[in-house]
């Protein structure tokens, strides 16, 4: 009998760096960095390198668990491997999934929205133009690696190019402005504490990072790409972020900033009007595009991980002879994926989704630190002392308490309602992972 196909292995460093750091582009900078600079003002650019600092923590501990464990399951992989607790282990992996789906769904709204702006003769409705992108999307993923690898390349080239281009044209600004001016509703309060606070929302600006992990299956050496790929596109990412911020509070007042509803395309606007707003929009249809599309590789290898370890239905775990793609996975997304997009807004369903996955840092961390102390489980090429998953772990739980703490209840509320609806599935498939 001819033997299952499996997943092949064709990403190398480069391509798996730009697919972290294209995810990474893509989650929040352009709306982010107003936002921030209304809490702290000019010193914006501290918080985003705080806020690296504090994510790299995480960072390092996924990049350590990718050269143990280079599995397609991912997080869902090390929880089980760590913990032995399949419910556990479910919850981790659709929680991510769950998260995955959210910004699909969300940049899928986002992208025809953009493109009816760019295209207003087209008379498209936007539901239809969501529809077509998901539609297209998927069956790139399911086509094969290869070519959604190549295609996140030139996508991720392009959005790191729009961000560039920011750069560029406010660089002759650097310089006239105080980058340590606070607004005045600070009160005294010391700048390392504003900094702190800015921090904290400026820390998702880099949830994208953990996406590297869920490929790792389909890595040429992955033991030692997915940690060089990983913690470069950390590091570049941050060196983005920070010039960026810096670049918006020098050419655009702080004050003006914080109100401006497209805060980067205000700065392309007063530092070179010459340039037509629709170029920055066209690159964030290429932003929202690798978004997506990285994405839905991830969820759908995620699927297919769990499937393989028996906390989903063992079809879902199959490949495709021809694309070695796991197209059952890939399929079944998108029909949760066509209902998802067409519905009014979903930007809740993100913010909650971004708080369970807060939640599966915190998990991570802890099954580093778990398995570090084991002597049956092997070392990778790439580790990190324990205080690393250790303090990871501390932080992503103050963060969690953080977010409860707002007077927002409605993602947390929400997030919940996706926690109970996963705990309703588990006792529905009642699985026994492997592993």
């Amino acid at each position: 009998m001819q033997p299952a196909p499996a997943l092949i292995r064709s990403i190398g460093p480069f391509q798996l760096t730009l697919y972290g750091l294209g995810s990474m582009l893509g989650s929040g900078i352009y709306g982010l960095v107003g936002q921030a600079a209304g809490q702290v003002g000019n010193l914006v650019w501290a918080s985003f390198l705080v806020a690296m600092a504090a994510a790299l923590l995480t960072a390092l501990s996924y990049a350590s668990l990718g050269s143990r464990h280079p599995r397609a399951g991912g997080a869902a992989f090390v929880t089980q491997k760590a913990y032995g607790r399949p419910l556990l282990s479910f919850v981790v992996g659709l929680a991510v999934v769950c998260s995955g789906l959210a910004s699909v769904a969300t940049q899928s709204q986002v992208f025809a929205g953009n493109l009816v702006a760019l295209l207003p003769g087209a008379s498209m409705p936007p539901r239809a133009a969501a529809a077509g992108f998901l539609l297209v999307v998927a069956s790139l993923v399911l086509r094969g690696i290869r070519e959604s690898m190549w295609v996140n390349v030139v996508f991720t080239l392009v959005e790191a190019g729009g961000l560039l281009l920011v750069i560029a044209v406010g660089l002759r600004y650097w310089g006239s402005v105080d980058l340590l001016e606070m607004p005045a509703s600070a009160g005294g309060e010391p700048a390392v504490l504003l900094v702190m606070q800015g921090a904290v929302l400026t820390f998702f600006a880099y949830i994208g990072f953990e996406d590297t992990l869920n490929v790792a299956e389909e890595c040429r050496d992955p033991q030692r790409t997915v940690p060089i790929a990983l913690v470069t596109a950390m590091l570049v990412g941050a060196t983005i972020y920070v010039a960026v911020a810096i670049t918006a509070v020098s050419v655009v007042p702080w004050q003006d900033l914080s109100q401006a509803p497209g805060p980067l395309t205000e700065v392309m606007a007063r530092a070179a009007p010459a340039i037509p707003p629709l170029v920055f929009t066209a690159i964030t249809l290429f932003a929202v595009a690798n978004t997506a599309l990285v994405n839905y590789i991830t969820s759908s290898r995620l699927v297919y991980g769990m499937a393989q370890q028996g906390l989903l239905p063992r079809r879902l775990g199959s490949v495709h002879h021809g694309f070695r793609t796991p197209h059952l996975a890939t399929i079944a997304l998108l029909a949760i994926l066509l209902p998802l997009g067409l519905l009014g807004s979903v930007a809740n369903l993100a913010s909650a989704a971004v708080l369970l996955l807060l939640g599966v840092f915190a998990v991570v961390n802890g099954a580093l630190f778990v398995l570090q102390r084991r002597v049956d489980d092997p070392p990778g090429r790439f580790e990190v002392p324990r205080w690393v998953p250790a303090a990871g772990m501390v932080l992503c739980v103050a963060l969690i308490g953080f977010r409860m703490s707002s007077s927002d209840w409605h993602a947390p509320a929400l997030a919940g309602g996706l926690l109970l609806g996963i705990l309703a599935l588990y006792a529905l498939v009642r699985p026994s992972a492997v592993g």
